[in-house]
């Protein structure tokens, strides 16, 4: 895989910086792959809960969120790496407030679906 010509751009940061960036970014994986493993387990294991379209529909939602969320630990990872290299501001991040709202969501959905079901 051929370098990106960002990567030439500015002064190469410091090593723990960029160890750092990189331990964030493979965080935010995980928590990708915990939402993946949660839309799975409401889909597959969660059949008590009903109605089953909400399940349905929150499951999906995390599947997306997950994928939503991938896509934006790569990004924010170069923004990071090419501020870095720039010496200059990290920048702001959308994943952070939406991933939030995300979650909240999907734990109302759940109390709501808990409170229905029982």
């Amino acid at each position: 895989m051929r370098e990106p010509s960002w990567r030439r751009d500015g002064e190469h940061p410091d090593y723990r910086f960029t160890l750092a960036n990189e331990r964030t970014f493979l965080a935010w994986i995980r928590t990708a792959l915990a939402l993946l493993a949660g839309a799975v387990l409401l889909d597959q294991f969660a059949t008590a809960l009903e109605p089953r379209v909400a399940v349905l529909v929150l499951a999906v939602v995390l599947a997306i969120a997950a994928a939503v969320l991938s896509v934006g630990a790569y990004t924010r990872w170069r923004a990071n790496e090419i501020a870095m290299r720039r010496n200059g501001p990290l920048p702001f991040s959308w994943v952070l407030p939406l991933i939030s709202a995300i979650g909240l969501l999907a734990a109302a959905v759940l109390a709501a679906l808990f409170v229905v079901t029982s």
